[in-house]
């Protein structure tokens, strides 16, 4: 069973941070319109995510090993435990996932502790090249069930339904019977956007789409696509763990729900705004941008997580 956290009384959180959605049908005059509008964001008295849960991923199509490595690089990163590297780090980003669980006050939290589970390799697309929500699922059951999350990674030749529109998703499903019962297993499906639509899910690696003409960062692991997957993995990472059955923490419906890792989108570093993507290192031999040390020497673009303590969206770096 995937270790829940228990249930405690309804607890709101009002949203007035800055928002900067980058939204191919949005214009900056409705990004502001949205900022100015707080809403709540609110605790539904469900599980999150809690004690030792092992990240699974199952690679479907075609990846190279660097590119298997610039994911499980960053997984091993998220840990605290993982070998000491520079700061800021992946592992101090994560950390301000604590803040949703401590907000519950409960005593007897077992801390979630993410680790790298095994890998699933489909390179000979055992569902085809073009799926549906359901395969996703289904791809998703190929993982160990228990204890876990299960992360359905998609290569460059594969399309998925919607795959521009949103890039990756989180949810849950019915897994297998275990100990003589029937458990609900997370999951998570990220695809590679680099040939089908890296501007609305590769960037700031890439050009916006009907957008004043700024230059695209240069991506930090030399791969538009997978760097752009590590941005909607941490994202969806976040949100996972904070809402993982539908309901944890979020604001608005629940089919389409604003969540810890998607309610600061395009926000990276202080002073964001639509089309940039705030203040950021730059590496001075490879000229990359990033905001995150991970392990292996790995350098990453994280996303803002929204901070339930200041109401607000917090990169990197700004007092956490």
């Amino acid at each position: 069973m995937v270790p829940s956290f228990a249930t405690q009384p309804f607890l709101q959180v009002i949203l007035v941070a800055a928002l900067f959605p980058f939204s191919l049908a949005s214009g900056v005059g409705e990004s502001i319109q949205r900022q100015q509008q707080p809403f709540f964001f609110q605790y539904h008295n469900g599980h999150l995510l809690a004690g030792k849960v092992s990240i699974n991923l199952i690679w479907y199509g075609k990846f190279t090993p660097s590119q298997r490595a610039i994911i499980s690089d960053f997984i091993l990163s998220l840990s605290s435990s993982a070998p000491k590297t520079a700061q800021p780090s992946v592992a101090t980003w994560w950390k301000a996932t604590d803040k949703y669980y401590q907000l519950l006050n409960y005593r007897k939290l077992r801390r979630l502790v993410l680790s790298l589970g095994s890998q699933i390799m489909d390179e000979d697309y055992s569902m085809g090249k073009l799926l549906a929500g359901r395969q996703i699922e289904l791809l998703a059951a190929k993982g160990h069930q228990e204890n876990a999350i299960n992360v359905v990674l998609t290569s460059a030749d594969v399309a998925v339904n919607g795959f521009c529109s949103i890039c990756g998703t989180h949810g849950f499903s019915k897994g297998k019977i275990i100990k003589g019962k029937r458990h609900k297993f997370a999951y998570i499906w990220v695809g590679n956007s680099e040939t089908q639509c890296p501007a609305q899910c590769a960037w700031p690696f890439h050009q916006p789409m009907n957008r004043p003409k700024s230059p695209p960062l240069v991506a930090p692991n030399k791969d538009v696509g997978l760097d752009g997957m590590v941005i909607n993995l941490a994202s969806l990472l976040a949100s996972t763990a904070t809402n993982p059955f539908g309901n944890g923490y979020f604001h608005g419906p629940k089919e389409d729900p604003l969540e810890a890792g998607s309610a600061c989108p395009g926000v990276y570093g202080l002073g964001a705004y639509p089309d940039y993507a705030g203040e950021l290192s730059v590496d001075p031999r490879s000229g990359a941008s990033y905001n995150a040390n991970g392990a292996n020497r790995r350098k990453y673009l994280l996303p803002a997580l929204f901070d339930p303590f200041t109401n607000s969206c917090s990169p990197l770096g700004t007092g956490r």
